[in-house]
């Protein structure tokens, strides 16, 4: 039988919840040679990618939109949003279903990789510098073993002012 001197060590030499730091999950995806990685918790699906209906006058990174459920959804090629290199679309290309202030868009990245915990003290901050990402989209830098992980803003880079338009249209 445990005595009260047994049961303060056993809760002595636990961790207080309060220090755990609790991991966020993330869904990390390839651009070209870079590893990305956005918050899990604004994917809505990924689906394979499929030619969307163009848009007159769009942006270039605006691919044009798809119906997904009865719903107008606007898809994005990261690679051109993020000036990157243009890689061809193969079987691996697909688009990432996020949703952004309540609206469905669609992100087409050339392949997603898988889902990782990543605690707030394992980003460091990214460096400041004119890079093809915008800093303001890049909340830092993860490594994990042998892998270097941009983490974005995503819901900042798909709300920013030139996208804004843009969803105005889809909502409406």
């Amino acid at each position: 039988m445990a005595t009260s001197a047994d049961s303060f060590r056993s809760s002595a030499t636990r961790k207080p919840l309060a220090l755990v730091e609790k991991a966020r999950e993330y869904l990390t995806f390839r651009l070209g040679g870079e590893e990305y990685g956005i918050d899990i918790l604004r994917v809505q699906e990924i689906r394979s990618y499929e030619a969307p209906t163009r848009l007159a006058n769009a942006p270039s990174f605006v691919k044009g939109v798809i119906n997904l459920r009865g719903v107008i959804v606007p898809i994005i090629d990261l690679r051109l949003k993020l000036a990157c290199d243009v890689v061809d679309y193969n079987a691996f290309t697909v688009v990432i279903v996020l949703n952004v202030k309540g609206t469905e868009i669609g992100a087409v990245v050339d392949s997603v990789s898988d889902v990782v915990g990543i605690t707030a003290s394992a980003i460091k901050p990214a460096p400041q510098f004119q890079g093809r990402v915008d800093s303001n989209y890049v909340t830092g830098i993860a490594k994990l073993d042998d892998r270097m992980l941009v983490i974005m803003d995503i819901e900042g880079l798909m709300s920013s002012d030139e996208m804004g338009l843009l969803l105005q249209v889809s909502k409406g």
